[in-house]
């Protein structure tokens, strides 16, 4: 991935503990247990690849930004946002695991359990918090964000507000698509993968980094358009390991897409085929088995679903970097972004 100056994201971490810090006393003083909310919202932010701020900070670098502070608040308002995402997808999905580790609701519904609530009790516990903690984030967004001096904090709060526009029609279709209330067209599956993860994972942090670097209208065009793309082949990519990847390099298992009844344009390129026909009544069942889920793959191999599925990807990198090269923007923003679509095509975790 983009490799952004060590310094600046050291400093991205230290203003997020120091936030999160700030927010965990205070919560204290309101109930132990809203403390332990933050202080689990504060663990679900730490590690990860910190692939956004990344993005917003070397676009900040390469246009020749001269707000460093205000980069690194808007890079770690990013974070923030992410986190806030992943917790309510992952409420959304009803997962209790993210990264191979129990997550901010699975720690409150075990929680719960071994308090010796029901099951019931339990999960509403562990919802609750995945619920509030997202929202929790996405207000501190604003609040970091709100920081920023005038004019720049005005065009980028309105860019956040575009991209989780966007993402929540993103996320809304991917539930419709997956319990049946919306077609699985290719066209379909392909709208709903740019709304949920280019446009605030990709699109709009380069664009942060150019409005706060003074960026002109054309820039910010190019970047939109650029990070749509990376952000295209990066789902795509995540999509093809969620169902062939290597369980110990993702963190998760490689069934769950399979047992959650996932749409993908995997599965959209394997409907209709006699391979997957033998196998399509397992495809959604919750007591999915290991056998039975490698039936699947093969099956997604023999129709030609996943051959086709990594030729898309090929050709979407190959005009994501088509697309790169001949931008106006600077040569080397130009080659990281390059190598940026290259890695998110290849990677295996």
């Amino acid at each position: 991935m983009i490799i952004a100056d060590r310094q600046s994201l050291t400093d991205v971490d230290e203003r997020l503990e120091a936030l999160l810090a700030e927010r965990i006393e205070r919560a204290e003083s309101a109930g132990h247990a809203y403390g332990r909310l933050w202080t689990r919202i504060r663990d679900a932010i730490r590690g990860g690849k910190r692939i956004r701020p990344q993005l917003l900070l070397r676009a900040h670098a390469a246009l020749g930004g001269r707000e460093p502070h205000g980069a690194i608040t808007a890079a770690a308002a990013f974070e923030l946002l992410h986190t806030a995402l992943l917790v309510h997808d992952d409420m959304l999905d009803g997962d209790l695991v993210r990264r191979g580790e129990t997550n901010l609701q699975g720690a409150f519904v075990a929680e719960a359990l071994d308090g010796g609530s029901s099951v019931e009790a339990s999960t509403a516990w562990g919802g609750a918090a995945g619920l509030l903690a997202g929202d929790l984030l996405i207000s501190a967004v604003h609040a970091l964000l709100a920081e920023i001096p005038a004019p720049r904090s005005r065009g980028i709060q309105t860019l956040v507000d575009e991209c989780l526009f966007a993402t929540a029609a993103g996320e809304f279709a991917d539930i419709g698509l997956s319990v049946g209330t919306l077609d699985p067209t290719p066209d379909e599956i392909s709208r709903m993968m740019r709304n949920k993860t280019a446009a605030y994972s990709f699109a709009a942090p380069l664009r942060a980094g150019a409005a706060l670097a003074g960026a002109d209208a054309r820039i910010d065009a190019e970047l939109d358009e650029i990070g749509t793309l990376l952000g295209f082949v990066y789902q795509l990519r995540d999509d093809l390991l969620g169902v062939f990847g290597s369980e110990e390099l993702l963190g998760k298992s490689v069934d769950g897409d399979l047992r959650e009844g996932k749409r993908t344009l995997l599965i959209a390129y394997a409907e209709g085929t006699d391979a997957w026909e033998e196998v399509r009544h397992l495809f959604g069942r919750r007591s999915l088995d290991a056998d039975d889920a490698q039936r699947m793959r093969t099956a997604l191999i023999e129709s030609g679903a996943r051959s086709r599925a990594e030729l898309l990807l090929a050709r979407e990198c190959d005009a994501a970097i088509r697309r790169i090269e001949r931008s106006a923007l600077p040569a080397p923003l130009r080659d990281e972004l390059a190598r940026l679509a290259r890695r998110c095509a290849e990677r295996e975790s």
